[in-house]
């Protein structure tokens, strides 16, 4: 069984530095070098703070024993909740990024704090409103979207699933008050209608001003940002053009990894080295664990995983959808800024572009239009020079 598994979704990775000893190996914006010639014998110490860092990631599986999902009998998600585990893992990253920050580490050997607990409960798998972010209030929230109990689902209808629940805990949290669950606007980006007919989509920095002007309680209060965009970047497999583009996404400081895998097996990919990408695999089966924040003691390891997988890039379903968190203005035009460096290199296969304003229609004949940005605030542009077709 172990090995179909291996060869369905990929192998363990490296277990010692030397083993792992090569190119840099990415992390949601993180570097770590771990090289064969290094001579200061630094090696395993990196390699292991890149195995702290991997297993501080949110992991989230397959689980049974809960209770029973709307309307069906299923009290397990096994065998079709991998792409709702895999959405699950980049939102509650997003969440660790904004409470706890991007370097924070779990540590085994110290009592957990709220914050972290907190985090973990709001997955739990319960239909409880301390659960928002359960399979049950995910199923329930993206019904409109085609998620149903039982069925399997695409990262565009999760994308907008997870919008979707933004949005409602907004409403929320005007009408009563009190603490918002998901503090973040959660913006899609999407060329299409229905998300699933390709092509490159466009990350207008109109419309998500406009989107965080309206969010915060004050005029010039700018909200942290979820930005997802859901992509289909080939057929039966990711187009070759793309690769260079995906892999360099791991690189951005605001990355939140990868939804996606093989065909019919949804991952997390959360890291890249050469051509093999880095995941948490949801396909493991583990026994419902009620996790409450007053109990600092509580063991919570079944939901980090220090084994780390691997898959070569070019076996990756091309149904995908990227994940980056923007924790203010700033961080926002800094991924515009990266985004479109990104497009402008891409040689003419850029997997989504950045514009300044909305096109109201966009020509048959052409390539998609790009917004040239700098590692500055966006400006309107000034003449046809901004303006570079890819």
């Amino acid at each position: 069984m172990r090995r179909l598994q291996e060869r369905f979704l990929g192998q363990k990775w490296y277990t010692t530095a030397a083993s792992a000893s090569g190119s840099a190996i990415w992390v949601l914006g993180v570097c770590y070098n771990i090289s064969s010639t290094d001579e200061s014998a630094s090696s395993p110490v990196i390699f292991q703070e890149f195995l702290n860092d991997f297993s501080s990631r949110l992991w989230f599986t397959y689980r049974r024993g809960f209770d029973a999902l709307g309307q069906s009998n299923l009290t397990s998600d096994v065998g079709w909740g991998c792409m709702l585990r895999s959405g699950q893992m980049l939102l509650a990253q997003a969440l660790i990024c904004h409470h706890l920050g991007r370097s924070w580490r779990r540590s085994g050997e110290q009592a957990c704090s709220q914050e972290y607990l907190q985090i973990v409960e709001s997955f739990g798998d319960s239909a409880d409103e301390s659960c928002p972010f359960s399979i049950h209030n995910l199923l329930e929230v993206g019904s409109s979207f085609g998620l149903a109990a039982g069925s399997w689902l695409g990262p565009y209808a999760l994308c907008r699933t997870l919008e979707a629940l933004a949005q409602g805990d907004r409403e929320r949290h005007q009408k009563r008050g009190g603490q918002q669950v998901l503090p973040m606007v959660v913006h899609v980006v999407s060329g299409d209608a229905d998300g699933e007919r390709g092509g490159a989509p466009v990350l207008c920095v109109e419309d998500v001003t406009h989107l965080c002007s309206k969010w915060g309680e004050h005029a010039k209060e700018w909200p942290a940002l979820l930005v997802l965009v859901p992509l289909v970047l080939g057929l039966d497999k990711v187009n070759p053009r793309y690769m260079p583009s995906l892999s360099a996404t791991f690189t951005f400081p605001q990355s939140l990894g990868i939804m996606g895998g093989k065909p019919g097996a949804s991952t997390y990919l959360v890291g890249v080295q050469d051509d093999q990408a880095l995941y948490l695999d949801p396909h493991e089966t583990q026994q419902v664990v009620r996790i409450l924040p007053d109990n600092l003691e509580v063991d919570t390891s079944s939901y980090h995983c220090s084994n780390v997988r691997r898959m070569p890039l070019d076996s990756i379903d091309p149904s995908l959808a990227f994940g980056f968190y923007c924790h203010n203005r700033e961080e926002f035009y800094d991924l515009c800024a990266r985004s479109s460096e990104l497009a402008e290199q891409s040689n003419g296969a850029p997997m989504f572009t950045v514009a300044q304003n909305s096109a109201p229609t966009k020509p048959a004949d052409t390539g998609s239009q790009v917004l040239e940005l700098q590692k500055s605030p966006p400006k309107e542009p000034s003449s046809e020079d901004d303006w570079q077709i890819v």
